[in-house]
């Protein structure tokens, strides 16, 4: 990890003598680094903590998405560095945002921890204001920053009054306490864990998402999707462990409204006529149901949760690539226009089936293994909660075909551009995307590797059905 964020760091020396030809390093380096940290896993649980890092199976799998998906965003952004559209300062901003990342999903500390998941704004915020494509983009980074720092101050309120509790800030710190009065507890831990829902984001506070993914040019749109939506889930699994006893209950009033924001959600996806913002409200149903997995407290949740982080940051991150391509060709992203690109690729629209296939679950993608350990664990909490599974995966059905037909099927516009389809670089982003959701799936104990030391988790919850939390250590 630490080799990792130096390499990171050393990419930016390639800005001065490389200044002209700065593509190909910087896409190499991040590949190497991707790789590397591939190789480095373990096939076993391993826990490497050091006083400020911390690298076990969890931290360094979503360091492997973020390189990966780095690259990727890179190559997608082909254009900036052809037509030099700033393209010194885009590739600042990418590996700045890289190393942030990075360094958000190693340390151990919780305040440096916060401050990392904040400082990931900044150079999101650069990118959507300096390369987004409507004036519109003003409005959008006003939403990013009033709905994420609003919804964080509180967090580093928390944070304090841990600290003047326990005298340590350490994820991995034996104790943890609390000094406040069993009345406010529960508000307390909602108050905390706000700053995660909203990254994630909760519905009600989603606003901000389809905004900035509209305005965002399409390395925004993968940053946000790919990685930036799975800061919260990750907060979310490392409070979880600290404070099983409030996760707990809380976990109904939340996965309520996780559920029922999914169901709307899913009919305003069927309404949508903009191909962007349709697949931004997608991403509502697949977190929301990640969240459920996490607040659980089980094994089963937490193995579901997972494995749908990295399947929707794969899926999700290619499909916005997919759009922007479809853009660069059509110069139009609604659905009444763009139509007919079967005719033109077919094989572009091969990698638009594939991708919507797992964006739906079909076999044999990875988001089948998360969703099927998902909606399993989800159904326990009622049977009412069955009916709004069944909606949300039906409409989610619904739209997907909504969305495949529209654009690959009729006839095609005099005005599409078919040269702009046939790249390389379109072949190679699907490819690298697409590859990775097969051919995990038959491995998929190593995601649940790094369960094992919270196996205690199950027993604790029965532990503390009638004992409450500070008491029972």
């Amino acid at each position: 990890m630490l080799t990792s964020l130096f390499i990171l760091a050393s990419t930016l020396l390639l800005i001065i003598p490389f200044k002209k030809k700065i593509f190909i390093p910087s896409v190499l380096t991040l590949f190497l680094l991707s790789l590397i940290h591939l190789l480095k896993t373990p096939i076993y649980f391993n826990l490497f903590h050091l006083k400020t890092f911390i690298s076990d199976l969890l931290s360094n799998n979503l360091i492997i998405l973020t390189l990966w998906i780095s690259a990727f965003i890179v190559i997608a952004s082909q254009k900036v560095f052809l037509i030099k559209n700033k393209d010194y300062y885009f590739f600042f901003l990418i590996i700045i945002l890289a190393i942030i990342l990075v360094l958000r999903f190693s340390f151990s500390n919780f305040l440096l921890f916060y401050i990392m998941f904040e400082a990931s704004l900044i150079p999101t915020l650069f990118i959507i204001l300096g390369w987004g494509y409507q004036p519109e983009r003003f409005q959008a980074r006003f939403y990013l920053i009033i709905y994420t720092v609003s919804a964080s101050l509180p967090l580093l309120i928390s944070i304090i009054i841990i600290f003047n509790s326990s005298g340590s800030l350490s994820l991995f710190s034996f104790y943890w306490g609390i000094s406040i009065s069993n009345q406010l507890i529960n508000f307390w831990w909602l108050v905390t864990i706000l700053a995660f829902l909203v990254k994630t984001p909760l519905y009600i506070v989603h606003l901000w998402l389809p905004k900035a993914h509209v305005e965002a040019p399409v390395a925004g749109s993968m940053i946000l999707a790919g990685i930036l939506l799975k800061l919260g889930s990750y907060g979310l699994f490392r409070l979880a462990h600290k404070f099983p006893f409030y996760n707990t209950t809380s976990s109904s009033a939340v996965v309520t409204l996780r559920l029922f924001g999914g169901v709307i959600a899913r009919f305003i996806c069927i309404r949508q006529t903009d191909i962007k913002s349709l697949i931004a409200y997608s991403s509502v149903r697949h977190i929301g149901l990640t969240t459920g997995g996490i607040i659980s407290n089980t094994l089963w949740g937490w193995h579901g949760a997972f494995i749908m982080l990295i399947a929707h940051g794969l899926c999700s991150s290619c499909l916005f690539a997919l759009a922007n391509i479809t853009y660069e060709s059509t110069q139009r992203r609604r659905l009444y226009i763009t139509k007919g690109l079967l005719n033109l690729f077919p094989f572009i629209t091969f990698w638009w089936f594939c991708l919507r296939s797992c964006n739906i679950a079909a076999p044999p993608s990875l988001n089948l293994a998360g969703e099927i350990l998902l909606i399993t664990r989800n159904l326990s909490y009622s049977i009412i909660t069955s009916l709004s599974l069944a909606i949300i995966s039906f409409i989610a059905a619904v739209y997907s075909l909504i969305l495949y037909t529209s654009t690959q099927h009729g006839q095609s516009p005099s005005f599409i551009n078919s040269i702009n389809l046939l790249t390389p670089r379109n072949y190679s982003i699907s490819f690298f995307h697409l590859t990775p959701l097969i051919l995990i799936i038959l491995n998929l104990n190593s995601f649940s590797l790094w369960l094992w030391p919270y196996s205690w988790i199950t027993t604790l919850n029965c532990r503390f059905k009638s004992v409450p939390y500070t008491k029972a250590w």
